[in-house]
């Protein structure tokens, strides 16, 4: 198997970007999304005060501008018509100033600019004019959503990268189980699984692999006993108590493309309670699987999840919608939301999470990768979902 996306599917992503900008009119593109670079170009870099961006001119020609120490980097990785360098960040001259200069090179009279924003914009010291406001033209217009848009339906390949990193996140999550347990702090428990799962990864795939993130990982993000109520929580270096219920996350990037696979477990022992909890989010979780399929709104997953929620008072618990879509990032537009009406394609690659939350109990949620097919849907990630295979410690 090849870990990567190759040359010719990236030309068929920049050949599909054009053919949006035709339907807006766009005449010249500039973006300044990371993740949509590397998308286009398959240039991988390290975002920082240094502006890059990606901008074609009216031959339809693909270009790179970047910081001079990106640009032999961006040479030997990207797939484009041309690099542009600049000296330094902030330099004598602003970097936005020598991307003016670039632009004008096209007659841009009366022409249709699209921009993704209307600068660069970095929360590492970044400052500077709009390239919007640094062009004499008129006609310029967002085009946001367009690469994103273009993100939404995977191709067997990206799949495949998906499906690869699932391997990989169930290995490092059965090490996490394994290394739980009692009097054992988080920290150690996730340090000591990410390694050797990571190590086992690099073993196995050798140099071919390149993880354009973080290769195999497993850990409880915090969400230990009660602290797990907190969805979002960040690592407490908590122990492993026993009765505790816990929530665990596991993962790995494969040439920048991401899976979730989230279980909840109980340390040693459950108590009713918390099995009753435990019962209902394996249900509402069962109710999306079932209706996910081509053809629909996202919203309707959502809204039969909402509706057994509704049917046995579990509404209170709730916090969050029941899943999104993921790729080169671990959230990615569209949402199994009640305001989400995206209609579900072949190739579209989702979480599926729903989640209920107790004050002073903790958290109930597993999370699963799924992939849209014709007929319906395919589990990506495959651990054991069943109460009798989650109690560990």
């Amino acid at each position: 198997m090849i870990l990567e996306i190759g040359n010719k599917e990236i030309k068929n992503r920049q050949k599909k970007y054009f053919q949006k900008l035709e339907e807006k009119n766009v005449d010249i593109s500039i973006l300044f999304s990371t993740t949509d670079i590397f998308y286009l170009t398959g240039f991988h870099f390290r975002p920082s005060e240094r502006p890059i961006a990606f901008y074609t001119d009216l031959e339809q020609n693909t270009h790179l501008f970047v910081p001079k120490m990106e640009k032999e980097h961006a040479e030997e990785y990207a797939v484009i018509d041309q690099v542009h360098c600049y000296p330094e960040y902030p330099g004598l001259t602003h970097p936005m100033e020598y991307l003016k200069d670039l632009l004008q090179f096209n007659n841009l009279k009366n022409k249709i600019i699209g921009v993704d924003a209307k600068g660069y914009s970095s929360a590492k010291g970044y400052q500077g004019p709009d390239i919007t406001d640094l062009l004499d033209v008129n006609n310029i217009i967002s085009i946001k959503s367009v690469v994103e848009k273009l993100r939404y339906i995977k191709s067997q390949n990206e799949i495949e990268l998906i499906k690869e990193s699932a391997r990989w996140g169930n290995l490092a999550h059965n090490l996490l189980v394994k290394y739980t347990k009692t009097g054992k702090r988080e920290i150690e428990i996730e340090g000591r699984a990410t390694y050797e799962a990571t190590r086992a990864m690099f073993e196995t795939l050798g140099n071919g692999y390149k993880p354009y993130g973080s290769p195999a990982h497993a850990f409880y993000r915090g969400q230990i006993g009660p602290h797990s109520a907190f969805p979002h929580s960040q690592n407490q270096n908590a122990i492993i108590v026993s009765g505790y219920n816990v929530v665990s996350q596991a993962a790995s990037d494969v040439w920048g493309y991401k899976s979730e696979l989230e279980r909840t477990m109980f340390i040693l022992e459950t108590n009713q309670q918390q099995e009753t909890f435990f019962n209902h989010m394996i249900e509402a979780q069962e109710i999306a699987f079932k209706n996910i399929k081509p053809g629909i709104p996202a919203s309707k997953v959502e809204e039969e999840v909402q509706r057994y929620y509704q049917e046995n008072d579990l509404q209170k618990y709730t916090k969050h919608h029941t899943g999104h879509n993921m790729g080169l990032l671990s959230h990615e537009a569209p949402f199994f939301d009640l305001g989400d009406h995206t209609v579900l394609e072949p190739g579209m690659v989702f979480s599926v999470e729903p989640g209920l939350y107790v004050d002073g109990l903790g958290a109930f949620r597993h999370s699963d990768t799924i992939v849209i097919t014709n007929e319906g849907m395919e589990k990506i990630t495959y651990y054991p979902r069943e109460l009798e295979s989650l109690i560990i410690g």
